[in-house]
């Protein structure tokens, strides 16, 4: 609060204490009263209106400033209602009711909007599983009535299979701490199960794909790290090249670390894309190619997913030259409790 604004905001009751004193003394004119008494009349009246203008002033800006400083230092700011400091005039007194009942307002509404949220989260998750059933029948359907249109009837349907997990990990990507455990795995395991995952697919698109001392230990949890390197072999099957295509694979271990190397010979990214490549929704010049047609959540989830496991995520890529993700697992600080 700065003292210009106060001094202006009340400039109406300096106007009028001028007005009063001016009244008083004309008042006073008639009589025969010593000048020095006038003198002392006016002096009386305005200094006891600074001292009460001044104690106003100061008390009302350590209060609203204490209020500033307390919300910097909240991360909720909507908390403050908490921490509000004790007033002693009355306009603060009205201001912190109205506070704590806005507060209460947006409480509830919040907690409704919640419930709306988890509801429809719980939506999305049934109709999920619901639909993996008729997807899994039509796949056997397919597996028992082999030829060259149900070879491409169960590639959509590893597409849409795909893109139905892709929306189940996406609708609990808000909650993950809720639905992993974090246990010693072998890498070897669940790259094998990603790549056991894309398998009919890299076999439709002629895709060699090795693997190389992916025989580490780990701690991570095994159902969303699957999901993770499965978007990534997704991605390097979508953006393959026309011929001689490969992925490799290995791991390499290093100061309380362990690196799973994903790397392609792909298309590549272009090079003023890929500080946005974990973007939302972002799907680059690549995503838009005929055939192509990304949606730009697989590596957003990915990135999303690795935070809330710890694990770091690096992209590097080069146009025309392929593709590297790296997946940094942490294992000295699990080690310790070992």
């Amino acid at each position: 609060m700065k003292f210009k604004s106060y001094l202006k905001d009340k400039i109406l009751y300096i106007v009028l204490l001028i007005v009063a004193i001016a009244t008083i003394e004309i008042f006073l004119i008639p009589y025969e009263i010593p000048i020095y008494i006038k003198i002392y009349v006016a002096v009386a009246i305005i200094i006891s209106f600074l001292i009460a203008f001044l104690v106003e002033y100061y008390s009302k800006k350590n209060y609203y400033e204490t209020i500033k400083s307390r919300v910097k230092e909240l991360q909720e700011g909507y908390l403050i209602t908490e921490v509000l400091p004790q007033s002693n005039f009355l306009e603060a007194k009205i201001l912190e009711e109205l506070i704590r009942d806005i507060g209460k307002s947006m409480l509830e509404n919040v907690n409704k909007y919640k419930y709306l949220q988890e509801d429809y989260k719980e939506y999305i998750e049934l109709w999920i599983h619901e639909i993996k059933i008729p997807i899994a029948t039509s796949k056997m359907i397919v597996e028992n009535n082999k030829n060259e249109i149900t070879e491409s009837i169960d590639e959509e349907l590893d597409k849409i299979e795909n893109y139905t997990e892709q929306a189940l990990f996406y609708a609990r990507s808000n909650a993950v701490e809720k639905d992993y455990i974090i246990r010693e795995i072998n890498l070897k395991e669940i790259v094998n199960a990603s790549i056991l995952k894309n398998k009919m697919q890299l076999i439709q698109n002629k895709i060699s794909i090795t693997t190389e001392n992916i025989d580490k230990t780990v701690y991570t949890d095994s159902k969303w790290c699957i999901f993770i390197i499965n978007q990534i072999i997704q991605n390097s099957i979508k953006y393959s090249k026309e011929q001689n295509k490969k992925i490799e694979i290995f791991a390499e271990e290093k100061k309380e670390k362990i690196i799973l190397n994903i790397k392609d010979n792909g298309i590549g990214i272009k090079k003023g894309e890929i500080t946005r490549v974990f973007e939302k929704g972002f799907t680059g010049v690549n995503g838009r190619l005929n055939g192509k047609k990304s949606t730009g959540i697989g590596l957003y989830l990915c990135k999303k997913l690795c935070n809330k496991l710890g694990i770091g995520l690096e992209l590097n890529s080069e146009e025309n030259v392929g593709t590297e993700v790296k997946l940094i697992f942490p294992v000295g600080s699990y080690n310790k409790f070992k």
